[in-house]
């Protein structure tokens, strides 16, 4: 038996009014995703415990049956160890966003989708100016910052404060001194690059400073090969989830044309997918675009978003003798534009049969599963 777990970044949402009372999942066309909760189990998963923010990071951990409580440090080491960063003693390494900031408000949590190659230009030119902090480019918006000698921070993510004023969310605690030194000479250096500069010819929003956020030290987690006893892989265009994959000693798999935007290529990473399950047990296939949607407070594109990951599930169907498991790991809603904490559906087909027709946040909630926690889900997925 091989296992899989196809996993839509925020797909699950609330009721909209222009959806006709109805949520995205239940509003698209999601045959695929209806068939393995109609021939399946459901059940409502539980993916951040009390007092954890609702991050990819703390979420996907859980899913895949690491306790935040005992392995979770920040989300920058987890990046770090995708990008090939090692932490030494002493450093902390924070995500670092590149954002828009106008008159003192969030405009921006990502630049305008700044390109990699744009963003590894700016960066290359601010790590020149920073001396002792290091920083260092990855996907799109998603870069990373590492601090020798760090103590910690508390620190907002951007994306929770956009069209908000920065003030009352700025860096506060041992570090802030140095990341807020980082963030003005970001706003320096950046200020009539020749990035920005072709950017604004061109109406795209520039990137006016850096924003580090989620910072802590190396994790240390149990190889998954260990915990499970089968060989699994991970696919992802984010250094996020890559970093898990490699603390956990999983197999990285790369996908060309994946870009973890809107315009990812569903379908390669389902047929990646199967193929890496000739020669792994289990594979998790992440896709950012319903979480990048949500993001945007675009209802339109989280539909498109669910409707194409769900085309790219009936290649996983296709396949023979293996489980396979749908969910999100958190709610994007599109009223609030960023994460909530609320249980998230999930349906598994190859686990028995119950009464659920359809996928989505209501009919799940009536699933045989009843309400699990996240750590919980692959034992019961491995199960005999």
């Amino acid at each position: 038996m091989k296992y899989i777990i196809i996993l839509g970044d925020g797909m699950a949402d609330e009721p909209l009014a222009e959806l006709g009372g109805r949520t995205p999942l239940e509003y698209a066309e999601i045959p695929n995703m209806d068939r393995i909760a109609r021939e399946g189990r459901c059940g409502m998963l539980r993916t951040v415990p009390d007092g954890f923010e609702p991050g990819s990071d703390v979420a996907n951990l859980s899913i895949l049956g690491y306790d935040p409580r005992t392995s979770y440090t920040g989300r920058g080491p987890l990046e770090a160890a995708s990008m090939g960063v090692a932490l030494r003693d002493g450093e902390m390494a924070y995500r670092c966003n590149l954002v828009t900031v106008r008159d003192g408000t969030m405009e921006d949590f990502n630049a305008g989708h700044i390109s990699s190659a744009e963003g590894a230009e700016l960066l290359r030119d601010l790590d020149a100016a920073l001396g002792d902090v290091r920083v260092y480019p990855g996907v799109s918006y998603r870069n990373l910052m590492v601090v020798s000698r760090a103590h910690g921070a508390v620190t907002t993510p951007p994306h929770d404060i956009v069209g908000r004023s920065i003030g009352d969310y700025l860096p506060r605690g041992d570090d802030a001194g140095i990341l807020l030194d980082c963030m003005e000479r970001s706003r320096e250096v950046f200020a009539d690059h020749p990035v920005n500069l072709r950017r604004l010819q061109e109406g795209k929003t520039p990137a006016t400073e850096v924003w580090p956020w989620s910072g802590g030290r190396r994790p240390s987690l149990t190889p998954f090969r260990e915990k499970y006893g089968l060989a699994g892989g991970v696919i992802s265009a984010v250094d996020l989830l890559s970093g898990i994959a490699r603390l956990a000693g999983m197999e990285v798999i790369r996908v060309p044309g994946a870009t973890g935007f809107l315009d990812t290529d569903y379908e390669a990473k389902a047929r990646y997918a199967v193929d890496a399950l000739d020669r792994l047990d289990f594979v998790y296939m992440h896709v950012e675009a319903p979480d990048e949607a949500g993001h945007m407070g675009s209802v339109e594109e989280k539909v498109l978003a669910i409707e194409r990951l769900d085309e790219a599930i009936g290649i996983v169907l296709d396949r023979p003798d293996t489980t396979v498991a749908v969910l999100p790991d958190h709610p994007t809603p599109i009223r609030l534009k960023t994460h909530t904490a609320d249980p998230i559906p999930f349906a598994v087909l190859g686990k028995g049969k119950d009464d659920v027709s359809a996928f989505s946040e209501r009919e799940a909630a009536k699933g045989s599963f009843g309400l699990m926690q996240a750590p919980d889900l692959l034992s019961l997925l491995f199960s005999r």
